[in-house]
């Protein structure tokens, strides 16, 4: 008897290819998928807490994701179920302990053992007794009053006010100008010197914090005069230069990234020859104050450590400073071969001595930039050699509202500490500092450290200390990087050579790390000086 074979049943599938319809066999039978990649860790799990460790937590998951094919459900009414019995499950090294230590930290001292554990019918004794009406005069309080830490930043104004007219060209922010370099520039040359300067006093490097000195009150004129306005720079326009400035705003321009506060320099393009101008009516000369500290000063109006006093502050202390330190003697001055280009006849005894040097630096494709350098004074070595300085101050306003240093204690015994926080809280301030000595190819730069005598009192100073650098070393030591500069310098330069004849203005925009350029009328910042020019006139004529 022949075996009996029975035919499977084929299913024929007439749009394509592969079975039509589950077979018969598997219909309503849950699939799991499962790769031969995946552990086999468990035959069944009644606690579903047998891998709560963090790490076999994901040890035995499939390929496939959740597995829930073979999961039960149960759809009958639960209501009369009644768990009798609750196997105590051991909690993972990393959970263990965590209630206790919530605890101590809730409890803190003065609380009575019932702190922290939840025994809300046991009263609490001590200081921490939330009943006590003195904790919740003071818990009140701090609620009124936040601390310091929990101020919101201020809203910053811009240094002019950008009118609606006003057209929006570039933006070019901080993290693009970080990347620039230019390390081609070579050596400038010296176009002309004019001015002289007075000799260091030595005395003042001996100067400590038990020997302090106090800063007088120098009457002395000060020029901050503008590019455009310079008779030198007039008259070396007619020469090879096409782009001219100050030292000043080169020195805001190469170290822009580090800015915080607004400021804003105007650019008049002439022909092929460009202009950096500041306005006259702007506070581009004052030096700012903790413009980079992570609690700046937030005070306003009159407050006596607001802002703009501040800065009043540290740009009288800093003119009074770099002529007390000098030798006043007129016929042991330094002189350069030219005159002092904006001493009139009437000022002589006024004005502040100071030495100008007028260079050139070759940037490439064709951009010769000519600007106006400044020395403060000239030092005369043991060698007999004559060093050309600037000199600087730093001052210290409240130790305890800047979150700084106290300059008493520290400063003889931990001179560096001090130096690392202004470095910190004014980082924009000194790299314009050592960017501008670089610029007049000045020996050395140094640092005077002048305090208030009373943190009260905005109007009385000492002298604490003197601090003297190489400006190429300083600049290493704060990480001034002056092929990026120039780098910066030269592609605002070459974004400002592309544009059309006219009036420009660039300015630091105050919430944002940006510099927007913008067209602005020619006759913007004109009229409102030809007005004032007009109002004095006629109360002259009146009286």
């Amino acid at each position: 008897m022949s075996a009996e074979f029975i035919a499977p049943v084929i299913q024929d599938n007439p749009d394509g290819w592969g079975p039509c319809d589950v077979p018969e066999q598997f219909r309503d039978m849950p699939y799991q998928p499962f790769s031969k990649g995946d552990r086999l860790g468990k035959v069944s799990d009644w606690t579903g807490a047998t891998y709560q460790d963090r790490r076999y937590a994901i040890k035995y998951t499939s390929t496939f994701g959740s597995q829930q094919q073979y999961a039960y459900y149960h759809e009958d009414d639960e209501n009369t179920f009644k768990q009798v019995f609750k196997a105590n499950v051991p909690k993972p090294p990393y959970q263990r302990g965590r209630y206790m230590r919530n605890a101590r930290m809730r409890g803190g001292r003065g609380r009575g053992m019932g702190a922290g554990r939840g025994d809300s019918h046991l009263q609490v004794l001590g200081k921490g007794n939330k009943r006590d009406p003195k904790w919740q005069k003071q818990n009140q309080q701090q609620r009124r009053w936040p601390s310091r830490y929990q101020q919101q930043l201020k809203i910053r104004d811009a240094s002019v006010t950008v009118r609606p007219d006003w057209k929006i060209i570039e933006e070019m922010d901080f993290p693009r100008l970080s990347e620039l370099s230019l390390p081609t520039v070579g050596e400038p040359k010296d176009l002309m010197l004019c001015g002289a300067m007075e000799y260091y006093d030595k005395t003042y490097d001996r100067v400590t914090v038990k020997n302090e000195k106090k800063l007088e009150r120098i009457n002395r004129i000060f020029h901050k005069v503008t590019t455009t306005d310079d008779p030198c720079i007039r008259q070396l326009t007619k020469g090879e230069g096409n782009v001219f400035a100050t030292d000043v705003i080169l020195a805001t321009l190469m170290c822009c990234t580090r800015s915080v506060y607004s400021w804003d320099i105007v650019v008049q393009k002439i022909g092929d020859k460009l202009f950096f101008d500041k306005r006259d009516d702007s506070e581009f000369d004052l030096l700012t104050v903790s413009e980079t500290s992570i609690e700046p000063p937030q005070d306003e109006g009159n407050s006596l450590n607001s802002p703009r006093l501040l800065s009043l502050e540290a740009t009288f202390i800093n003119h009074n400073f770099s002529q007390q330190v000098l030798v006043s003697d007129k016929k042991k001055r330094y002189t350069f071969p030219n005159e002092n280009p904006f001493l009139d006849d009437d000022e002589e005894d006024e004005v502040a001595p100071v030495g100008y040097r007028y260079r050139c630096w070759d940037l490439g494709n064709n951009i010769k930039l000519v600007a106006r350098t400044e020395h403060d004074a000239v030092l005369k070595m043991q060698s007999g050699e004559v060093n050309f300085i600037n000199i600087k101050t730093l001052n210290e306003w409240d130790s305890r509202v800047s979150n700084g240093v106290d300059w008493r204690q520290k400063l003889d015994s931990q001179r560096g500490a001090v130096l690392a926080n202004e470095l910190r809280c004014n980082a924009f301030k000194l790299a314009k500092w050592t960017c501008q000595a670089l610029l007049a190819g000045s020996d050395q730069i140094k640092f005077g450290y002048v305090s208030r005598y009373n943190v009260r009192d905005s109007s009385k100073h000492v002298i604490l200390g003197t601090e003297q650098f190489k400006p190429h070393e300083f600049a290493n030591q704060i990480n001034l990087n002056m092929d990026n500069a120039w780098g910066i310098l030269r592609c605002i330069i070459d974004q400002c050579m592309r544009l059309p004849d006219g009036k420009y203005l660039l300015i630091k925009n105050p919430m944002k790390q940006v510099i927007d350029l913008y067209d602005i009328p020619d006759s913007t910042f004109e009229s409102e000086e030809e007005d004032n020019n007009e109002e004095g006139k006629g109360d002259g004529n009146d009286k």
